[in-house]
């Protein structure tokens, strides 16, 4: 049976990643770089920071790296646990993918990229719905993007990236409900 699944993932991996062009390929390689959306997680703090003050925000600060510190390191559990070799690395497959990341990491599963962008796309837009209703929604497609730039450049399978997504909205939706606590605790007492 996982092995199966592995095989449909290899499959869906290979005609998702092979979509790709030329043409498109710069773009897609800015989207996957860690330090392209900067500007986006300045423009949330300071978003938390006109919403909820700078005692707050310093808080905010503090619960963030603390997040990204817990994805990024079971994320990293979890792909020397699993030893899931990367879509780039697999020879059986290397004549049929499109591999145009800088480079290729040993282990893939799951997606570090995929479960940092959904711990802060649900983190934030759960801070933030009730001043920007909406843009909750605009933080999930932009994190579902960034995922998928990782099958495009070829160095994640999908269950990686679903797997990922999955464990990122986890974590998010619990560093949420820290800084609720936090806040109500500490903060505006």
């Amino acid at each position: 049976m996982i092995e199966q699944l592995l095989q449909y993932d290899t499959e869906l991996f290979v005609f998702l990643n092979n979509l790709g062009s030329t043409t498109w390929d710069g773009l897609w390689l800015v989207i996957t770089d860690k330090l392209a959306f900067i500007p986006l997680y300045v423009l949330l703090l300071f978003l938390l920071y006109k919403s909820y003050g700078l005692k707050s925000l310093l808080m905010f600060v503090v619960i963030i790296v603390l997040m990204v510190t817990f994805t990024d390191q079971i994320t990293n559990v979890f792909k020397r646990t699993f030893m899931r070799p990367r879509p780039c690395g697999a020879d059986e497959i290397a004549d049929s993918i499109r591999f145009i990341a800088v480079r290729c990491g040993k282990y893939g599963f799951f997606s570090g990229h995929s479960s940092n962008t959904m711990a802060a796309a649900v983190f934030a837009g759960l801070m933030l719905k009730p001043y920007y209703k909406y843009l909750i929604f605009i933080l999930l497609f932009w994190s579902a993007v960034v995922a998928y730039s990782r099958i495009y450049v070829g160095v994640h399978y999908p269950l990686d990236i679903l797997c990922g997504m999955t464990f990122g909205a986890m974590s998010g939706f619990m560093f949420y409900k820290l800084a609720q606590y936090v806040l109500k605790r500490f903060v505006k007492a």
